[in-house]
């Protein structure tokens, strides 16, 4: 989701201006090239998978638990397995954009006659993805009011004084925004021109200019986008996901559901984030607790003051959006989905004049940022998880992996749920795409639950937490690239942060399983 950006001229100077905003839109920001392995993936990417959808489809290697199932013919299974591992390859290599690969696997799954182009052609229209639309709609609401922006500026400003408040104050923004924004790129490029003007204000402004103060604002931010996801079922493309699948397995979750189980989760693994990167990895110490610039705050206080006192559209902005999250909330009490009411909201905010009525709407469709390559490839992705679920390949491959390793019997929960935790959350290293890694991981996790006659939701509900931990690397998420482009870290920074953040997430998640979730009402116990 792109956000709109300032195209008014910067100020005439001699040199860079580091407290100047504009300096810090994304279409300023370098390109970053493909390094050498990449780039070899993504050559060998196409014929690799054309190779391995040929290697099934026609056979090559029988498999004895495909002849013996009666769901479908033995050959839907080997031609489904072919076609989801081609569409993994190509989404994890990047050989041809994400959404061209699920152009490619709807195509497929539908001339193989995995699915009837009915069946295939209507998750189009499936709830959650009418939900994505819905939920853009509203970002952009936010976005183009200016609603997010004075947001931010106003908490910065009451906080700039000293590092420990800036990062409490980002912490907080970012869940906040959580619930607002679910596309994290547009957080990112929201708040980056914020975090990169406090940072050359305590005195870094990047490249040879660093200091700890800016490694941790920059990271933690990003850790932020993307773990402020997690505390709503609205908060990613990949959670709506994992909610759908959810829904598909009789395990019906309501947003305020997972709001209790996994919001205050995430709010914990934030402040360890800080306590973490200020006080172990990054520690902030003497001067770099303090603006190093005079006046540097006062640049912002202008910036604020430029955009004039709130205007009656980022009122209407606000009381939209606060009545769908006020629905959203008590989804268990009135029964409406989340689809509808965000798409009432949505409805609400393109509303224009009529019958010479004040206008009730904000924005017009032409202000509205849908990212429709996403939705296409989110499309691709739920043709292929009903493919999966009509061949069943990932029960058979399920029971084959734990007949193997002798778990089929009475196997330890814990055990399972921590083989499975650690391989989802670790994976987000190779990969970049939170949704590919659901529709991988989810069924894996469903089956298994339904497999050992274990609560669903239980089991499930904290993985889903697990989705959105892509920080590790620059190419693992969006957000990961635009904050590494701020050239306030290198690579090895954000991978010894990241992977101490990872491991704290599974170290918490543990015990929230075991003792916090359960007095919530969830059947979740380990042991």
């Amino acid at each position: 989701m792109n956000v709109p950006i300032d195209k008014s001229p910067a100020p005439a100077c001699d040199s860079f201006d580091p407290l100047d905003m504009r300096n810090y839109s994304l279409e300023k920001l370098p390109t970053l090239p493909a390094g050498p392995i990449m780039q070899v993936i993504k050559k060998i990417g196409v014929p690799l998978a054309v190779l391995f959808f040929c290697v099934f489809h026609f056979q090559m290697f029988p498999i004895d638990s495909f002849a013996t199932q009666t769901k479908v013919p033995a050959a839907h299974c080997y031609t489904m397995l072919g076609i989801f591992g081609a569409s993994l390859i190509l989404w994890i290599s990047e050989a041809i954009p994400n959404y061209l690969t699920s152009l490619f696997l709807i195509i497929s799954v539908v001339m193989t006659g995995i699915l009837k182009e009915k069946s295939a052609y209507a998750y189009f229209g499936h709830p959650v993805m009418i939900l994505n639309v819905a939920s853009f709609i509203l970002a952009s609401m936010l976005v183009a009011t200016g609603l997010a922006k004075r947001l931010a500026l106003k908490f910065i400003l009451k906080a700039g004084h000293h590092a420990t408040p800036v990062f409490w104050t980002f912490l907080i923004l970012n869940l906040i925004l959580g619930a607002f924004i679910n596309a994290t790129a547009a957080k990112a490029a929201l708040l980056m021109p914020i975090f990169m003007v406090i940072s050359a204000i305590y005195g870094a402004t990047g490249g040879d200019s660093r200091n700890n103060f800016a490694k941790n604002l920059v990271l933690q931010n990003l850790l932020g986008i993307n773990v402020s996801c997690s505390a709503y079922m609205t908060g990613s493309a990949a959670n709506l996901v994992a909610a759908s699948m959810l829904a598909g397995a009789g395990a019906q979750i309501f947003y305020m559901d997972w709001f209790i189980a996994l919001a205050p989760l995430a709010f914990i693994v934030l402040v360890l984030g800080w306590l973490v990167g200020t006080r172990i990895i990054f520690p902030v110490r003497g001067d770099e607790n303090y603006p190093s610039i005079d006046g540097g705050l006062d640049r912002l206080r202008a910036e604020l003051n430029s955009m004039g006192p709130i205007s009656l559209d980022e009122i209407k902005a606000a009381v939209i959006f606060l009545l769908v999250l006020a629905f959203w909330a008590t989804d268990k009490l009135h029964g409406l989905s989340a689809t509808v009411v965000a798409l009432a909201g949505a409805a609400f905010c393109l509303m224009p004049s009529f019958s010479n009525l004040p206008k009730i709407g904000v924005i017009d469709w032409n202000k509205t940022d849908i990212p429709w390559h996403l939705l296409m490839f989110s499309f691709g992705a739920y043709v292929l998880g009903g493919g999966i679920k009509k061949t069943n390949i990932v029960g058979i491959g399920i029971n084959n992996l734990f007949d193997a390793m002798g778990l089929n019997g009475d196997p330890n929960k814990l055990l399972v749920f921590l083989v499975i935790a650690v391989l989802f959350n670790y994976s987000s290293i190779l990969n970049q795409s939170k949704t590919a890694r659901t529709i991988i991981f989810f069924p894996i996790i469903i089956g298994i639950a339904e497999n050992f006659g274990w609560d669903v939701l239980g089991f499930a509900l904290p993985m889903a937490f697990l989705i959105n931990q892509v920080y590790v690397l620059y190419f693992n998420s969006k957000p990961a690239t635009i904050c590494y482009l701020t050239n306030h870290y290198s690579s090895f920074e954000s991978f010894k942060y990241g992977v101490a953040m990872q491991t704290v997430v599974l170290l918490c998640l543990i015990p929230w399983v075991q003792y916090v979730m359960p007095l919530m009402g969830f059947d979740s116990k380990l042991w």
